[in-house]
């Protein structure tokens, strides 16, 4: 699935070319998402001017003076820039036109979305889908004070409790695992018996490890493709411990090793992630 990396990798692609520009048209190929592509949404936004690209989670959002289009990625999704008179891919479900350029959502699986929350609404934020979402890793107000604070209490493991995006949104699967070894914390402990201390260390950890992500480009799929159709670093190539079950730990040599919580793979190292 893309994770933040990836869809704020996609945010900054679009951004300079979308931002302030008009929309020519907006095209469905095809509705068929996780939800149905709202069929007057050609109308309602066409012919009119972004004035920003933004980006809340793993949800970019697509700012007009009326109102905004969320889009998610999905699965396996992209958006990326394409020549004007390339022709249509399978799966290209969607298309933003203007008089110099051309983007397509790709969605394969069929798991992503693009939805329109109206100004008089309210603000975007309070959107449902957005609106229980946690602090953005990267912003300035998320440290240990905000995991401390969101963690107290919680009997759920640590590593399932930054997956639920309540706390602090964007850290997926993978970089939570990965959060987590630099940060020395086993994954199966209790989200609550964290320290001051433990908590800043993972906020730390999790911020090393997302800016990373995005100076590779991302990825953590493998045929991630930006907004410009390239590929991304595939950042998995480069992590210390996920993928790489039964292998020497990079810094004791001890064997990595696998588990499954919550239907999702956790690795991690047995000794320099004791409880």
């Amino acid at each position: 699935m893309p994770e933040l990396p990836e869809v704020e990798t996609t945010r900054r692609g679009i951004a300079p070319i979308m931002t302030d520009r008009k929309l020519e048209s907006f095209t469905i190929h095809d509705s068929r998402m996780r939800w149905p592509v709202p069929a007057d949404l050609p109308a309602t936004i066409s012919g009119r001017v972004i004035r920003s690209c933004g980006r809340r989670g793993k949800y970019l959002l697509i700012h007009f003076d009326h109102g905004t289009q969320l889009i998610h990625l999905g699965m396996s999704g992209s958006l990326r820039r394409v020549p004007l008179d390339e022709p249509r891919r399978k799966h290209d479900h969607a298309e933003w036109l203007f008089s110099d350029a051309r983007f397509l959502l790709h969605d394969p699986r069929r798991f992503g979305a693009i939805l329109w929350h109206p100004a008089e609404d309210g603000p975007v934020i309070s959107h449902p889908l957005l609106a229980k979402l946690g602090v953005e890793p990267l912003d300035p107000a998320f440290d240990g004070n905000v995991l401390s604070q969101a963690f107290a209490g919680r009997q759920l493991a640590v590593k399932q409790a930054l997956l639920a995006g309540n706390a602090v949104v964007g850290v997926g699967n993978i970089y939570a695992s990965e959060a987590l070894f630099k940060a020395g914390i086993n994954p199966r402990l209790p989200a609550g018996k964290l320290s001051r201390k433990r908590c800043a260390m993972l906020a730390e950890a999790i911020k090393e490890t997302l800016s990373q992500a995005l100076d590779s480009g991302g990825s953590t799929l493998r045929d991630y493709v930006n907004a410009t159709g390239e590929p991304g670093a595939y950042f998995t190539l480069h992590a210390a411990v996920y993928e790489k079950g039964g292998q020497p730990c990079g810094q004791c040599s001890t064997p990595i090793k696998r588990i499954v919580q919550g239907q999702r793979a956790t690795y991690f190292c047995p000794r320099c992630q004791r409880r």
